[in-house]
């Protein structure tokens, strides 16, 4: 990215295929952790990209919770899935820092230059677009992450940096 723009971390790295035997793996390397429910569905979510239907009754079984409970661990916090996301991922914030600095019409390039609705991840695959409420970045809003990344001062110059960002 430009020099003007803060650009903080690196970018999210390929993901394991789903498999009953490495799900039940990481449960095992988290099931002695107090409070482990957590620590276990952002293992998975680590590992697989996303943390999958069938994960959730082995969690349950091994922790002595009802699938219910683990489901609603899960849904609670916004940044578990229970499908793949997009190869790229990006989250633009849309709190009212953001919104006061002109988030919102650049909410709405980006989601144009992506060609994917806020919520959704693109047919192909490619990319998965996101609302977030606050990424810290206030000072430098509107901001945005992008494969795990903190972009700051967004402007159309970072719009279409994101974009050719997500064509690779």
């Amino acid at each position: 990215m430009s020099s003007g723009y803060a650009v903080i971390g690196e970018a999210r790295g390929r993901h394991e295929a789903w498999s009953p035997a490495r799900g039940s793996e990481i449960i095992a390397d988290h099931l002695a952790m107090e409070g482990a429910t957590l620590p276990i569905l952002h293992a998975m979510q680590e590992t697989f990209g996303y943390v999958p239907q069938d994960a959730v009754p082995l969690i349950a079984d091994a922790l002595n919770l009802s699938r219910a409970e683990v489901h609603g661990s899960m849904t609670f916090y916004h940044d578990f899935r229970n499908e793949p996301a997009g190869k790229h991922i990006v989250k633009v914030c849309v709190a009212e820092a953001c919104q006061a600095a002109g988030g919102n019409a650049t909410s709405e390039r980006i989601a144009k230059a992506l060609d994917c609705a806020f919520g959704e991840t693109r047919p192909d695959g490619q990319v998965t677009l996101e609302p977030i409420y606050c990424l810290g970045l206030c000072s430098c809003a509107p901001s945005a992450m992008v494969n795990g990344r903190l972009v700051g001062r967004l402007d159309d110059e970072a719009v279409d940096e994101i974009a050719a960002e997500c064509r690779s």
